[in-house]
């Protein structure tokens, strides 16, 4: 018996000692000499991190970390340069944006004419039958500012079914070939929560907002199972070239998040997804058990979004006075609020059920009234770490400012919209309505947490973009050089801790992400230059010079430090 038990301790020695042994074999990269910006208070910053296969083992000084070098262990001299978190992107659209990488690019077109032409460009490749979508066209950008009609493009577009939207996904355009196919003509009833614009005569103009969209998308046909792939494939790619490692997709169909779960298992993601479903669907999630936070570090589930209005670009976002532009409108409810007892029992049911709620919101009203939906649940349902969340929150009355903080809301904002906005917003809503347009300042001081996206294919999915919009305020057409809405500009500091630390506070993903401390997922974005110590103004002229996901380089077409990595750590796109 003696001789059996000193034979267990012998092993278990043995396994003690293979085990520490193989943990300091198993460091698997040094990343030496750089700049790191950890987010963390306690250590705001340190030279160099030793990785463990995908999780951070330390960090220190570069001679603290090389201590820890094996035989097996890479090394990488950052040589001095800027390290952050990998960027978590809190708002994006994600197999959308992929899709819109190959679709028509009408974003940038600067008159109707070359709207049209770059149209019928596009087209001309594309076999007869064909539906062509997405575009994510701005007619602000155009002179005069008109909204375009199916008379425009159906010279040009007679045999192709075209469907394509505005930047902010909140109205399209169809021609005559979509809305035949549709059904749609001057019979066709206005829908709750949407708008057929018409001409004098009541015919459809081809243009159609928020739910009346649903008229037109219903015949589109799906995309198949391998679309969807290629779309994420030419999604993360895009992303990881932002030096983005996470994404919160807003609004995924179970298509998509069966695509994401068999990517994952073969191990094709390339960024870490959260992935909301629409709030009308909540029940599907709640029968199966799932609740928020649901799955693992690199997809999981368990938030549902809701929609409370329009958008400013389309005269829809929902306001208590008048647009000044358009006096004959304060915006309209989306088609879930036009009907409040219902919404109310969605978003009850969702709570109820362990589901994570995010609402969007971007008038004044809209974002008025969620509070008031948010803060009944917490009155009648009990107070509990809900992480609600408020998609845009980009209008808001000074008197509930102070109701994000108080109520624990998290305000997921999309800075670049500021300076894409700030070039037109006040010709809608005006100078006073204005000052807490994107208060990112004023929701700071109340004590909201911030989470920042993008809001891809909206706007370019591009963090360092929002930082220096965030942070200047300088609007994209040169009118604001000292910054639109001065007094709301934040610090570089909140600006990234908004796209790191933030964002992981609103997927419940704070303890594995975020900052970059022993224990953390090994997810970095290395930067060309030192963002806390130049001029703001040259944030914008900032590149990704590498991004680290997982513990391992995601070979972009110019990653000079990657070709000094051994092939094993090497990520393909």
């Amino acid at each position: 018996m003696r001789k059996h038990f000193l034979f267990l301790i012998a092993a278990v020695a043995v396994l003690i000692s293979g085990t520490l042994m193989r943990s300091q074999d198993s460091i698997t990269l040094l990343l030496i000499n750089g700049k790191f910006w950890t987010v963390n208070p306690q250590q705001k910053e340190v030279q160099a991190v030793a990785l463990r296969g995908n999780r951070i083992a330390a960090v220190g000084t570069t001679a603290e970390i090389m201590k820890l070098k094996s035989a097996g262990t890479a090394v990488l001299d950052l040589e001095g340069r800027r390290v952050l978190p990998g960027f978590d992107d809190s708002h994006v659209h994600f197999v959308q944006g992929g899709s819109a990488l190959a679709g028509p690019q009408l974003r940038y077109t600067k008159s109707q004419q070359e709207f049209r032409d770059t149209l019928a460009e596009y087209a001309s490749h594309k076999p007869a039958g064909t539906w062509i979508t997405r575009g994510e066209w701005d007619h602000e950008n155009w002179s005069p500012a008109v909204l375009p009609t199916h008379d425009l493009i159906d010279p040009v577009t007679k045999d192709w079914p075209v469907y394509v939207e505005r930047l902010d996904g909140h109205m399209g355009l169809a021609n005559s070939v979509a809305m035949k196919l549709a059904g749609v003509d001057k019979n066709t009833k206005d829908v709750p929560g949407g708008v057929i614009v018409r001409d004098a005569q009541g015919n459809p103009t081809g243009i159609f907002k928020d739910a009346a969209q649903g008229l037109i998308e219903r015949v589109i046909p799906e995309p198949s199972e391998q679309e969807i792939v290629d779309a994420i494939r030419a999604a993360q790619t895009y992303a990881n070239a932002q030096g983005v490692t996470s994404v919160q997709d807003m609004t995924v169909s179970p298509a998509t998040v069966r695509v994401y779960q068999k990517m994952m298992h073969r191990g094709m993601l390339r960024v870490r997804i959260a992935a909301d479903e629409l709030m009308t669907h909540w029940q599907l999630q709640a029968n199966a058990g799932v609740a928020a936070d649901f799955g693992n570090e690199y997809l999981h589930i368990g938030g549902v979004k809701s929609f409370a209005d329009g958008s400013l670009g389309s005269t829809t976002a929902l306001m208590f006075a008048p647009y000044l532009d358009a006096p004959n409108t304060s915006g309209i409810t989306s088609a879930e609020l036009s009907n409040p007892e219902q919404m109310w029992r969605n978003l009850e049911g969702a709570d109820a059920a362990g589901l994570q709620i995010a609402t969007h919101a971007i008038g004044d009203k809209a974002n008025d009234i969620v509070l008031g939906f948010y803060e009944r649940l917490e009155r009648e349902h009990g107070a509990r770490d809900r992480r609600l969340r408020i998609e845009h929150t980009q209008h808001l009355l000074p008197a509930d400012i102070p109701r994000f903080g108080r109520d624990h809301v998290i305000a997921s904002m999309q800075p670049y919209h500021c300076i894409d906005d700030g070039r037109w917003a006040e010709k809608r809503i005006g100078p006073e309505r204005a000052k807490t347009t994107y208060a990112f300042r004023s929701l700071l001081d109340s004590g909201a947490t911030l989470a920042f996206g993008s809001d891809w294919p909206v706007a370019p999915m591009s963090p360092l973009m929002g930082i220096y919009g965030a942070v200047t305020r300088r609007t994209l057409d040169g009118k604001h050089p000292n910054g639109w809405v001065p007094e709301q500009k934040i610090t570089v500091e909140e600006a990234v801790r908004a796209y790191t630390m933030g964002a992981a506070y609103a997927s419940f993903d704070e303890k594995i992400k975020g900052s970059t401390e022993p224990g953390k997922l090994a997810d970095f974005v290395v930067l060309s230059d030192d963002i806390f110590e130049i001029d703001p103004v040259k944030i914008a002229d900032t590149k990704v010079v590498m991004t680290i996901f997982d513990g391992k380089a995601v070979m972009l077409p110019d990653c000079p430090g990657c070709k000094k990595l051994p092939s094993g750590l090497i990520l393909r796109p």
